[in-house]
């Protein structure tokens, strides 16, 4: 078996099928792109799933950051900028952490 990989990402990329999930997990480049291209990113890492692992492991995620949040007593924000780049609507993000 490979050895465990180490990295940061600060990107990633879900896909899914009838039958699975596949996460990428990528960088940024250490430089900024030209103005008009588009950014790139390097590839660290692929972890496939099944469905039902992707749902669970989603589950699990969530109740670690709101558990982190109330015992630090620290929202974690995300700027509004970030969410309509992703195209999450406001209200979708307030009833998924039921603020």
């Amino acid at each position: 078996m490979a050895e465990p990989i180490d990295v940061y990402c600060d990107q990633f990329q879900v896909n899914t099928g009838a039958f699975g999930c596949t996460v990428n997990f990528s960088v940024s480049s250490a430089t900024p792109p030209a103005p008009g291209t588009i950014p790139q990113a390097e590839r660290l890492a692929t972890v496939r799933m099944s469905l039902e692992h992707l749902k669970l492991m989603t589950f699990i995620l969530r109740r670690q950051v709101v558990e982190h949040e109330r015992q630090t007593g620290v929202t974690i924000e995300i700027p509004v900028e970030v969410l309509n780049q992703l195209r999450v609507g406001h209200e979708d993000w307030e009833a998924f952490w039921r603020r």
